[in-house]
Order: structure tokens, then sequence, then C-alpha cells
């Protein structure tokens, strides 16, 4: 028997989860370089999963193909973009900035959509757009009225996460969801560890003095295993279970819970101004993704519904 709520439960925890992982990965990056960190992470993510699929799933190699792979790489292409500016711009912006600089990804993939899969745009996404839009200038400005670093770096984050999300769209129907995402991850970590390797100091990662400080280990374990190979099983395996927007919903609390645990661990207070763009921006995702149309259609149809008990004699 299926339970919508424990799925719901389920996938309000992932949220959780990511939206903690901006604190945690902001203090880890401290100690271990970026796209380092990124690297190590998403090399045990992937080795994780394929684990997964050597021992539960070997009836399914049969699954991989070379267009799987050609696949997969485009989006761990856009995955690895997303991932490294939005690791680089941890450093010099806050991580409740950052989570809803991040979430404007929601707000772009029907504008992307548009542009690239020429789907019709819904006119709430179109508002959702602008409000997200203005609700990052405001979320962003500081006294000088001008962006910093940090959030323009998290802002070409949010438009790779939106084209890893619209071209999932476009290839996940296409194949199986666990040898697609393997592939995914794996072409982070190579993309990563190259990276490290030309501009970071990639022996880091080697360092057992680094590697076991608690806010590296932790954020390694955290990031890796459960917001990464976990949350992206539970959310596919879990999506079956409940509706797409109600999935969004859900998802658009990321944000909120980056805030909230900013707020907790490291005192971190936005002000009024902030406060404001951070709504509009909340606002605009959940605009985003809400089926308006769908539900005024819906409705005429019931109203224009015969009344079964009024036809019966």
């Amino acid at each position: 028997m299926k339970k919508p709520w424990v799925a719901d439960f389920t996938l309000l925890l992932i949220a959780f989860i990511w939206g903690s992982t901006f604190l945690v990965v902001q203090q880890a990056i401290e100690l271990l370089p970026p796209n380092t960190f990124n690297a190590v992470r998403f090399t045990i993510a992937a080795l994780f999963l394929l684990i997964i699929q050597v021992f539960l799933y070997r009836h399914r190699w049969k699954d991989w193909s070379r267009q799987l792979v050609k696949s997969g790489v485009i989006l761990g292409f856009w995955l690895c973009l997303g991932y490294a500016l939005q690791t680089v711009g941890l450093l010099y912006t806050t991580p409740s900035k950052a989570g809803f600089i991040t979430g404007l990804s929601v707000v772009l993939v029907p504008l992307f959509s548009m542009l690239l899969l020429k789907e019709r745009a819904k006119p709430a996404a179109v508002v959702g757009v602008i409000l997200a839009a203005f609700g990052l200038y405001l979320l962003t400005q500081n006294q000088e009225f001008s962006f910093n670093l940090g959030d323009i770096l998290v802002f070409g984050c949010a438009i790779c996460f939106a084209m890893q999300i619209v071209f999932t769209g476009k290839y996940a129907p296409q194949f199986s969801a666990l040898p697609l995402a393997i592939t995914q991850l794996g072409t982070v970590a190579i993309m990563s560890w190259i990276y490290a390797f030309f501009f970071e100091d990639y022996s880091r990662a080697f360092d057992p003095h680094i590697l076991f400080q608690t806010e590296v280990a932790f954020g390694l374990i955290i990031t890796s295993i459960f917001a990464t190979a976990l949350a992206f099983l539970a959310q596919t395996a879990l999506q079956k279970q409940t509706s797409s927007t109600r999935v969004a919903l859900i998802f658009a609390l990321e944000p909120v819970f980056a805030a909230l645990t900013s707020y907790i661990f490291i005192h971190e207070v936005l002000n009024g101004r902030q406060l404001v763009g951070c709504l509009l921006i909340f606002i605009g995702m959940i605009l985003a993704e809400l089926p308006i149309q769908e539900w005024i259609r819906s409705s005429r149809v019931q109203k224009n519904k015969p009344n079964d008990s009024s036809e019966s004699v």
C-alpha cells in the first residue's frame, strides 16, 4: 500500500538536507579547495551508486548503452559547472543568499524549456520569473547597490542547474535512472579532478590531516552519501508515489532551510529588504511550478459536468 505522506515527509527531509549543505560546504571549503572538495564528493557518490548497481542490480547491466553514457556526460557537464560555481561562490557570499539564489533554477526551468525545447511558457511561470528577478535584486544588493562576486557566481550556478533540469527532463524518460545517475555523477567527479589538478592544490585531498578534520569529513559524508547518492535515489523512487507539483513545492523549501540553518548555527540575519527579496523568490518558485491553468480548466469541466443526482429517476 502506497503512503503519499511517507513520500512527502522523506522528500521534505531531502530538501532539508540540501538546504543545510550550503553551510556544511562553506565550512568544509575553508580547509579543502572548492573543486577538490567536489571531486572527492562526487567520486564517493558515484562509487556508492556503482556498488549498489553491482550488488543489487547486476542483472541490469544491459541498460547501459553508448547513448546513455553520452546523455549522462551532458547532464554531468551542467551539474559540474553548477556545483563548481556554487562552491566557489560560497567563498564570497552567505549560505542564506546562496540558497535562495540557487533556488532561482526552479524559476528558470520553464524559461529555458521554452527557448531550447520550444515548450509553451505558462503565464504563471512568466510572472514567477519577473517576481524572482526583482527578489534577486533586493536580496543581493548591498548598500553600494552592486552584486558581489559570490552572488554572481551562484546565479551562474542557478542557470547551470536549470539547464541540467531541462536536459534531465529530456533524457531521463529514455534511460534507466541508476546508470544515468552513475554516469552523470562520475562525469562531475572527473571534470572536478581535472580542474583541481591544474588550478588547485589537489594534493590536499590526500592529506589525512585535512580529510579527517571534522568540518571536511562531516561535509563529505553529508554531501556525498546523503545529499547526492541517497537523495537522488530516494527522489527517483518516491516521485512515483506523489504528484510532481507537490514535489516541486516541497523542494521550494530548500532555500528556506538554508536560511534557517544559517540563522541557528552561525546567527546569520537578513535585513528587511533581503527578506522581502527572499519572499519574492520563494513566491516566484511556487508560481513557476503550480499548474494553475490545469486547475482552472479542471474546475470549468467540473462546473459544466451534469449533476448525476438530478438525472436519476
